[in-house]
């Protein structure tokens, strides 16, 4: 690759990373049952609903996340919608923490880690997951979903706690 190949390559990586930091997204937490049988979970802001039939959603996890290696050993893993109080939530399993589940209040649901408290849990298996660049696709089945109270806490402009009461003037 040339030096002017690299600096558009370059350019479009930083483009792109400031284009969709400007696309709103809803904040999840993704929990797995580790290797060493504790739970494990990274903040995902790369979920959509995939399909109604069966029950699908799907979302990318990068390759290096203890997260994605649990995925794809157990095959299982929760999905946890958090509401706008879980911003400490969020930076717990935002950050490179070994146990990002503690001072969380929570329980197993079978093989998986349920945390308590969010607006949507969801309880899946892995369907499909394929490389793609520095990440996994995932496509989870969903064999659960509980629903409780809560407005939603989203992502945008690289920040948890924008609001969407606030509307498009905060922009």
């Amino acid at each position: 690759m040339s030096v002017e190949e690299t600096a558009v390559v370059t350019g479009l990586g930083a483009a792109f990373t400031e284009a969709m930091s400007r696309l709103v997204s809803g904040v999840a937490v993704v929990g797995a049952q580790g290797p060493d049988g504790k739970p494990c979970g990274m903040l995902v802001t790369s979920l959509c609903s995939y399909s109604v039939r069966p029950p699908s959603i799907l979302m990318a996890v990068a390759h290096g996340s203890r997260t994605a290696a649990a995925l794809s050993m157990t095959g299982e893993f929760s999905v946890h919608l958090l509401s706008s109080a879980g911003g400490p939530a969020a930076e717990a399993f935002a950050g490179q923490g070994q146990d990002k589940f503690h001072g969380l209040d929570w329980t197993w649901d079978g093989a998986v880690p349920r945390l308590a408290d969010v607006p949507v849990y969801l309880r899946c298996s892995v369907g499909r997951m394929f490389g793609h660049g520095d990440h996994s696709v995932v496509i989870g089945e969903v064999a659960d979903c509980r629903l409780g109270p809560g407005e939603p806490l989203v992502y945008f402009g690289r920040r948890l706690d924008w609001s969407l009461m606030d509307g498009p003037d905060a922009w």
